[in-house]
């Protein structure tokens, strides 16, 4: 069993690993494990003598055909840069987030020609593939209208995927991840952040701002069940998605108001005294565009599975990242 995760420094690429040293795939131990980000990421301790870390650009010509020269078996596909940088840089998010992932499916498929090599493909796309005027919830059948570059390339993605998995070139599934809240670590540049900061800085008694009202609504999920999801994706059996091969992923819908609610009730009104109101009619309007919430009855329907409520989300947090303590 070879895994190449591509994008593996980041956030959930570093979890997925963790996940992988410690329980294998489908109950089988991995033999190989290949890293790849910009930075080489770290070994898991378990899997130290298994493991290759990689420093390497997805988009830089060549990259890719050495990266799967070694016919992995599984390949997981995060890299990307995040929405509000490539709203901000528009030529480092089509050259990162779809050149780079076309790159990918090229040298697959230059390799299937070669010698019939078909992997498996598990792409982390995004629910930025929808956008307004958006129905709640939102079906699944629901059409692809991105209003940002981000899910623009997300969007294109996807549909390379369905057609190179439908050539017979790879086995490919897109996972449309939700807003992962709570994230560790520091805010990123992702438009999204402050869904974990007025969350995660509090829980630490550290403030935190809160540019929009409490009332708008999103569709989130945990980091552990984001894992789940992938792991779920890399070992079912993808004849049951036919041609349609990306998912919305379930998840839970929730304002920031309710967000804050549970906040207080898991950790007190001392931490939600730490939230400092500073709107930003910019952001709002951005987050006024963004899904509330999708049906997600297909990924349901195929065992994919997420938190019931937010405190289930912030108690998966303190569990995961402050050792039950909060």
């Amino acid at each position: 069993m070879h895994i190449l995760t591509i994008g593996a420094g980041g956030m959930l690429g570093r979890k997925l690993t963790e996940r992988l040293a410690r329980d294998g795939l489908a109950g089988r131990p991995v033999d190989t494990l290949t890293l790849v980000d910009i930075m080489a990421p770290d070994a898991p301790v378990e899997l130290a003598n298994k493991t290759d870390c990689v420093a390497a650009d997805l988009s830089a010509p060549g990259t890719a055909a050495r990266l799967i020269a070694p016919r992995p078996d599984v390949i997981f596909h995060f890299a990307a840069i995040v929405s509000g940088e490539a709203e901000a840089d528009f030529e480092k998010g089509y050259r990162i987030n779809l050149d780079g992932t076309r790159d990918l499916f090229e040298a697959i498929r230059m390799a299937h020609v070669l010698d019939g090599y078909c992997p498996r493909v598990v792409f982390a796309s995004s629910i930025a593939v929808v956008g307004a005027p958006l129905p709640y919830p939102i079906p699944d059948e629901f059409h692809t209208t991105p209003l940002t570059s981000y899910g623009t390339q997300k969007a294109i993605s996807e549909l390379l995927l369905a057609d190179y998995s439908r050539h017979g070139f790879l086995d490919g599934i897109g996972i449309r991840l939700p807003t992962i809240c709570i994230r560790p670590g520091l805010p990123n540049k992702a438009a999204s952040g402050f869904f974990s900061n007025i969350l995660r800085e509090p829980l630490v008694g550290k403030p935190a701002v809160l540019p929009v009202p409490d009332t708008i609504r999103h569709w989130h999920t945990s980091p552990r069940s984001a894992v789940g999801f992938m792991i779920r994706a890399a070992t079912m059996d993808l004849s049951r998605l036919g041609a349609r091969r990306s998912l919305s992923m379930p998840g839970l819908s929730a304002t920031v108001g309710e967000q804050i609610e549970a906040l207080r009730r898991v950790a007190g009104d001392e931490a939600v005294a730490l939230i400092r109101r500073e709107p930003d009619p910019a952001i709002t309007a951005m987050c006024e565009g963004w899904a509330p919430g999708f049906t997600a009855t297909r990924a349901r329907e195929l065992g994919f599975v997420a938190e019931d409520s937010f405190d289930d989300i912030i108690r998966a947090h303190i569990e995961d990242e402050l050792g039950d303590r909060a």
